[in-house]
């Protein structure tokens, strides 16, 4: 067994304008200063250049180095707002467009590209850093028929994988050439939003072996999905960890759609690690048990705590619930030390 490495930290809700918020090293110092030893980072914060850490080494390896001497590593870099763009509904058009370079906006042909080229970037600067695994999101075609009502005609959903499944593939090869897992939060907005969605996906691009799960509970309590069997369906394919807590609390004014509340106001809501109601104790067991190879990173995303200190009650918590996995059965000491022939002889076989 594996013991779950961590805790990391997710930067991407922490970039700010001030230091130390506002470049990769201020962050480093600032995350290793609260405990953790691992950075998610985002490839859109400018942090550091993505081209750069996909074509040169020297990059990559000073890049390695500064956090290095900052006392952390990266864990994985995220693409959540490319891999969005690699398929989004017209009718998201205009809000997507804010998240894509200027130079493509209004135009979604050129979005997709830009947005492909850039995931495939992370591919050669996750190979160049060393790094097994890569956080993104699948976008989506099909969010908006997520009700069948009105009634959706046949086929609909069929075609909307089937093209995922086509802007998809030419990217999983290219991961798999360099031996990187890509990781797909699952999360309401994306068409991989469950396990049945991520069924579906896999079947279009041929079961993939570096289509893989970026595994975050808090997206399965606010869609009232059990989280624990969860993992013991999909376990294989979890390859990324977003450790990050949520709150379900139905009322008989609203349930997990949220009445078009604010965070603050809905019955389904992220929380601070250790406020909501996810059994983490009960998640690293699963993720012990089933030999998880990657990090414990922390995702926060709270709608009442501060930041600050949700990252600071953030590391000790994630280190407080991984498992330093035993080397041997606990019953060891009672071995009998008998061989074949005695196990025949004591079955009566012998």
């Amino acid at each position: 067994m594996k013991t779950i490495k961590g805790p990391g930290i997710f930067l991407a809700q922490f970039v700010g304008g001030a230091p130390p918020f506002d470049s990769l090293d201020g962050l480093a110092h600032w995350a290793a200063g609260l405990g953790y030893v691992g950075l998610q980072l985002p490839t859109t914060a400018g942090l550091f250049d993505l081209e750069k850490t996909a074509t040169s080494q020297t990059y990559a390896d000073e890049l390695k180095g500064r956090l290095a001497e900052a006392g952390v590593e990266i864990t994985e870099l995220s693409t959540h707002i490319q891999g969005q763009l690699v398929a989004v509904h017209p009718a998201y058009d205009e809000l997507f467009d804010g998240f894509a370079p200027a130079v493509v906006r209004g135009n979604p042909a050129a979005r997709i590209e830009w947005a492909t080229r850039d995931v495939k970037l992370a591919a050669q600067a996750s190979r160049r850093l060393g790094l097994a695994a890569h956080a993104t999101f699948s976008g989506a075609l099909a969010w908006p028929f997520i009700y069948p009502w009105p009634q959706r005609p046949g086929g609909l959903v069929e075609e909307a994988f089937a093209e995922l499944g086509r802007r998809w593939k030419p990217i999983l090869d290219a991961y798999e050439e360099v031996g990187v897992d890509v990781c797909f939060e699952l999360h309401p907005g994306e068409d991989l939003h469950d396990g049945a969605t991520f069924e579906r996906f896999l079947s279009e691009v041929g079961n993939h072996p570096r289509a893989n799960i970026l595994y975050d509970p808090s997206h399965f309590v606010l869609q009232a999905l059990d989280y624990l069997a969860f993992l013991d369906i999909y376990h294989e394919r979890v390859r990324a960890f977003h450790v990050k807590d949520a709150e379900l609390n139905p009322s008989g004014r609203s349930g997990i759609y949220g009445g078009y509340q604010s965070w603050v106001d809905r019955p389904g809501r992220f929380r601070s690690l250790g406020d909501g109601q996810v059994d983490f104790k009960a998640i690293f067991s699963k993720m012990a048990q089933y030999d998880y190879p990657g990090w414990a990173v922390l995702e926060w995303e709270c709608a009442l705590k501060h930041p600050e200190d949700g990252a600071a009650e953030g590391a000790p918590f994630i280190a407080d619930q991984i498992i330093r996995v035993t080397e041997h059965a606990f019953d060891d000491f009672a071995q009998s030390g008998v061989d074949a022939a005695t196990n025949r002889r004591l079955l009566g076989i012998g």
